[in-house]
């Protein structure tokens, strides 16, 4: 009992230094028009926030902040609103909507050891339904069907990439290579699976059908660590974010670094930065598109 004690009390200085520092940083809420190439400030916060999805209705934008969830008026004009998640006070930058804009998922750090789970709730808000018992589980894709959610997940001292059904069940591991495997995304066709792979060097963009089969190599940056892909709803187009070589070991995706917002065809090709800034992890850790794939939101960080 001593010795569990000992750890929660670990967990909560480590959680309290972290809500410190987030409190110190400020962040800009920033939309980027593809056909015009404008990048305009919706907001500004003197604290943390971090990964924006778009709701389906292109009304809302849903980002995280110290420890919850809010639904942010995709205008601008209106006054941000908290999602109610219960007990869930420590949700991280991994929450993703389903296709009907129903229901949200999202990771939260459990007080009983501070992993990450994954757990479910409607986007208005209500008690959270525990997904992966298991842990650390990191949520990133949800099936266009509304059937299955696709996470990252360490289970055997690796990270690999793992499904579940989405009302919970036993989990499927869907990739085992050396190294980390991340950030597991839907095409909206259901067909693919985006994720991004450290074990040919660098961090790269992979795909792989929804089963696991094919994993194919999509992004060869021999200078550039590549995170993230996300696919625009059209289907057409990939966001994903780079980091310089130098500045970051290929499984780190830290805060406070100059990186890229990247746009790439979703069949492969050549890479086209179009946002350069101040940023890193919670700038796009989601799938941040608009319905209607003409802009994306992202997040940038004070200097």
């Amino acid at each position: 009992m001593r010795q569990f004690n000992l750890i929660l009390w670990s967990a909560a200085l480590l959680f309290s230094a972290a809500q410190a520092q987030e409190n110190k940083t400020v962040s800009r809420l920033e939309i980027y028009d593809l056909e015009t190439g404008a990048r305009r400030v919706l907001k500004e916060y003197p604290y943390l926030i971090e990964a924006p999805n778009w709701t389906v209705d292109g009304k809302y934008l849903v980002c995280n902040s110290r420890g919850r969830l809010y639904r942010i008026d995709a205008d601008g004009r209106s006054p941000d609103v908290e999602i109610p998640t219960g007990f869930a006070d420590r949700c991280n930058n991994d929450h993703v909507l389903s296709a009907d804009g129903r229901l949200l998922a999202f990771s939260h750090g459990t007080r009983e050891d501070g992993k990450s789970r994954i757990y479910t709730l409607p986007l208005s808000g209500g008690t959270p339904a525990l997904i992966t018992p298991l842990a650390p589980s990191y949520l990133h894709g949800w099936s266009p069907d509304g059937e299955t959610l696709a996470y990252c997940a360490d289970r055997n001292g690796n990270y690999d990439v793992y499904t579940i059904p989405a009302g919970g069940g036993v989990e499927t591991r869907l990739t085992d290579a050396p190294g980390l495997d991340d950030g597991p995304e839907y095409s909206p066709c259901g067909r693919f699976l985006w994720f991004n792979s450290a074990r040919s060097g660098l961090m790269q963009l992979w795909r792989m059908k929804a089963n696991g089969e094919e994993q194919t190599q999509m992004t060869f940056d021999d200078d550039r660590n590549s995170w993230f892909p996300h696919v625009s709803p059209d289907g057409e187009k990939i966001l994903f974010i780079r980091y310089r070589k130098d500045d970051v070991a290929p499984g780190d995706h830290p805060r406070g670094k100059h990186v890229e917002l990247c746009l790439m065809p979703a069949e492969g090709g050549a890479p086209q930065t179009v946002v350069r800034l101040f940023g890193g992890q919670g700038t796009v850790n989601v799938n941040s598109w608009s319905p209607d794939s003409k802009r994306f939101a992202f997040v940038s960080y004070a200097e």
